[in-house]
């Protein structure tokens, strides 16, 4: 056996490096100030305490791997998932994980050769996230705190930029290749006209009028194959910040806005709640009218406002499954209606029809069909439009332009210039008082027109720009709103949208006197962190579609939740609706609808201190009180 004097020593190096290794690290006294700290309560888990208690001085979580994978959307096309795992405590943890929503522009009546085109993009698009997630921006972003959103979005941002100039090298190249080959086979020029240059030298009246009587249509801006990377792992690092911070991620969303000054009180967005879905093809002869929505008073709160809309839609379906040969309601109110209603039966069913937007399906004849439908069922129940219940109407016209005879095609074989579109809104808005939103009512293009519908109606409704607020990097330019006049901007968190976009363009968007509406995209997953950027970025509206499908399901049951948790917490602020006259000699930036909390009358420029809102079925109010309620 070893002598004891021996062995003694032999420990006391290792024993005084422990000593001074621990009492490096303050552990000693820290292990003091715990015990001391914890024996008056006496724990029932006394270990679990220490562990809560010395946990605030581990080391903060950094990233140690992404995960990037191809699923499913709500509709059944493929999307990017994105997993943050951290180093916690020294062991790998997963934190979070976020699914991207696609958004297609291919409109519903494209042809089948259109469809599968985009659908091969798609797929493409996602294989190349899924790479880009697993490889490349895995080892660039390990090691970095999810806390740090904006040095995050900055590298995400310059690996994107880095990626466009790669595919525009390649494109260069291949062109020159085509060029060269080209030259070669080519030994005289061709005495065939090419495509384009016959059909623009072509005679006729009626495109050379189109030309020179509306603007063309901007290029649809093209979409990097992979760059749902980008949206993907900046919305996931959102939400791994926001769990680690242990804080919801609405909360992390608006310090991120504040520059981390925490909000005394949070107003939830109204929700535009998709009600019915007006299909475009035969036998329906309605093409203007894409969505009717339904916008719950501020005095109500979300869950009263959403009872109500179910309320509405209960009645809607029975009034569109009407007993026996019973006329349809839809017609009850339309001459035209009651005489192509006679011996044919009612209007397509929409029971069993749910659109991909969670809405029912119907076909109307008339613009007026629908919104004396939803009149009607609000009657039938007590209930009355421009008092109870708004309405808004997604009106897609950027679908509806014939470009050969420069005008939109409203109904079946009816079509009308974009000055002839102006004076229709207005006579309708006049007659049907109720409506406080139209969304794209015209092309971008038709920015003259935006100016005239505005000031004919900025006092009366929203007007809302959701097409031509498609693609973010095309809103930005030098501090300045690329936008026609309008109230306000649809967002969508698509493709190489991040976090910190949306948080510096809303900010702007509330400089400018814009409106935020947080939208969701047609391919909608069950993701709901929609919601909570919505709540923290303070958007004025968020439209999820209707209260069907369970993908748009949860995104509402999220906003109820939060409405609880800041009604709990008495940080619920009570939404405002107000309208601002635009002034003809006014630049737009200056004369858009208010933000959150509503401006008072004396912060207003002279052009705009005027009534603020002038909805016929509501009694004149002061400016001050000049609300929807």
């Amino acid at each position: 056996m070893e002598p004891g004097g021996r062995r003694q020593r032999r420990l006391q190096g290792p024993r005084e490096e422990a000593a001074e290794y621990y009492r490096g690290h303050r552990v000693p006294q820290r292990m003091e100030e715990a015990l001391n700290a914890l024996f008056p309560q006496r724990p029932a888990d006394l270990y679990g305490e220490l562990a809560n208690y010395f946990s605030k001085f581990s080391k903060a979580p950094v990233i140690c791997k992404l995960v990037g994978r191809k699923v499913l959307d709500g509709v059944g096309q493929p999307t990017l998932e994105v997993e943050i795992y951290c180093t916690v405590k020294n062991y790998e943890k997963r934190i979070c994980s976020t699914v991207m929503s696609c958004h297609s522009q291919i409109p519903e009546n494209a042809l089948p050769e259109t469809t599968q085109a985009d659908e091969k993009e798609r797929n493409d698009s996602v294989n190349a996230a899924v790479e880009w997630v697993n490889e490349s921006l895995n080892t660039m972003l390990r090691d970095l705190k999810p806390t740090e959103q904006c040095k995050v979005d900055k590298m995400l941002g310059e690996y994107f930029t880095k990626k466009v100039e790669e595919k525009k090298e390649t494109q260069k190249q291949e062109e020159e290749e085509s060029e060269a080959t080209l030259a070669v086979t080519s030994c005289t020029p061709s005495a065939t006209a090419l495509p384009g240059e016959k059909k623009s030298a072509k005679p006729g009246k009626k495109v050379a009028v189109a030309e020179r009587t509306i603007p063309p249509a901007e290029p649809v801006e093209s979409v990097l194959c992979g760059s749902l990377a980008i949206g993907g792992i900046s919305l996931a690092i959102a939400k791994a910040g926001a769990t680690i911070s242990r804080i919801p991620l609405y909360l992390h969303i608006a310090l991120l806005k504040g520059n981390q000054d925490s909000p005394k009180e949070i107003t939830l967005p109204l929700p535009m709640v998709t009600l019915l879905n007006c299909e475009k093809f035969s036998p329906a002869k309605l093409k203007l009218v894409k969505e009717v929505m339904l916008i719950p008073p501020v005095q109500l709160s979300l869950k009263q406002g959403i009872e109500r809309v179910l309320d509405i839609q209960k009645e809607i379906m029975r009034l569109l499954e009407p007993p026996g040969k019973a006329p349809s309601p839809q017609l009850a109110d339309s001459k035209k209606g009651r005489a192509h209603n006679t011996g044919k039966k009612a209007p397509p069913r929409a029971l069993k029809r749910i659109s991909h937007l969670g809405c029912l399906i119907t076909g109307c004849d008339t613009l007026e069909q629908p919104l004396l439908l939803m009149r009607t069922a609000c009657n039938n129940i007590g209930l009355e439009l421009g008092t109870d219940m708004y309405l808004a109407i997604n009106c897609a016209a950027h679908e509806l332009m014939d470009y050969v005879k420069g005008k939109y095609e409203i109904l079946t074989g009816t079509f009308k210039s974009p000055d002839e579109m102006v004076d229709m809104y207005v006579e309708l808005i006049n007659k049907f008082p109720f409506i406080i939103a139209l969304i794209d009512p015209l092309r971008k293009e038709d920015r003259q027109q935006w100016n005239n519908i505005c000031c004919n109606l900025g006092s009366k409704c929203y007007l809302i720009a959701e097409d031509a607020a498609t693609y973010l990097s095309n809103l930005k330019i030098d501090q300045n709103i690329n936008l026609p006049m309008c109230s306000g901007v649809v967002l969508k968190y698509i493709n190489q949208t991040k976090v910190s976009d949306l948080i510096e363009l809303t900010g702007l968007l509330d400089g400018q006197r814009h409106i935020t509406i947080l939208g969701s995209p047609d391919g909608e997953s069950s993701d709901d962190s929609l919601v909570d950027l919505a709540v923290g970025l303070g958007a004025r509206f968020i439209k999820l579609g209707g209260l069907s499908r369970g993908e748009r399901v949860t995104k509402y049951n999220r906003l109820l939740a939060i409405e609880e948790e800041l009604a709990k917490n008495r940080t619920l602020r009570e939404a405002h609706l107000e309208f601002i006259d635009f002034a003809e000699d006014s630049q737009p930036e200056k004369q858009l609808s208010d933000v959150l909390p509503p401006p008072k009358q004396d912060s207003l420029p002279p052009q705009l201190s005027q009534p603020a809102l002038q909805v016929h079925s509501l009694p004149a109010q002061p400016l001050e009180n000049s609300t929807l309620t």
